[in-house]
């Protein structure tokens, strides 16, 4: 965003006991709409790998095996097998053993994470189902669906259901901020996109 709207100053510095895993899909991370990007900047221990169907990226295997983390998928119930399921990230084996919640987020428009859910190194985990109590306050993307959420609001949820609550209160303050900034320069940044587009006769 322009410097006039910019909100790095306002990054948040708080503890958190969690860890995100974010599996991205081709170009995902070079949308300004992504609100990935306010987890990392909220929660220290975040990891982001682009997704690759037949050729995963080693050191995100690495991490999905490493014995510090308890790997757990963000996904809809309804796509994975009724034993995967948890309501709770506390449900997880690993988690009640004492390891740190590695909350793996599938970073995509929603076609792209039904394909990236069925990467057979991610078969095996739990998978925590978000239930949404509302709809989504972000307008900024058009929704498949009228009650899915943006990654942030399922990172604000996700960090409540862990008990991490003053992670979950920073990152939802600071996406409150980004939406109203984003807001502002919204109209900016898709002028400059058509202009990309469809330059201007004769340049």
């Amino acid at each position: 965003m322009p410097q006039t709207e910019c909100i790095c100053a306002d990054r948040p510095q708080v503890a958190s006991q969690s860890a995100f895993c974010f599996l991205m899909y081709q170009g995902e991370a070079y949308k300004p709409s992504n609100t990935g990007r306010l987890i990392c900047d909220v929660v220290a221990d975040h990891h982001a790998f682009l997704w690759d169907r037949t050729r995963p990226d080693t050191q995100m295997l690495a991490l999905l095996n490493d014995p510090r983390y308890a790997p757990v998928v963000v996904f809809p119930h309804e796509y994975a097998e009724p034993e995967r399921c948890i309501a709770h990230p506390h449900q997880a084996p690993a988690v009640i053993n004492g390891k740190k919640p590695l909350f793996v987020m599938l970073d995509g428009t929603w076609r792209e994470a039904k394909k990236m859910f069925r990467s057979p190194y991610l078969a095996t985990l739990p998978v925590l189902g978000i239930q949404p109590q509302q709809a989504s306050a972000y307008l900024m993307r058009d929704a498949a669906l009228s009650h899915q959420l943006c990654t942030a609001e399922v990172g604000i949820a996700i960090l409540r259901l862990a008990q991490d609550n003053a992670a979950a209160d920073a990152l939802a303050d600071y996406f409150a901020l980004f939406c109203q900034r984003y807001t502002v320069v919204r109209p900016h940044l898709l002028e400059k996109d058509r202009a990309r587009e469809f330059p201007a006769p004769g340049r």
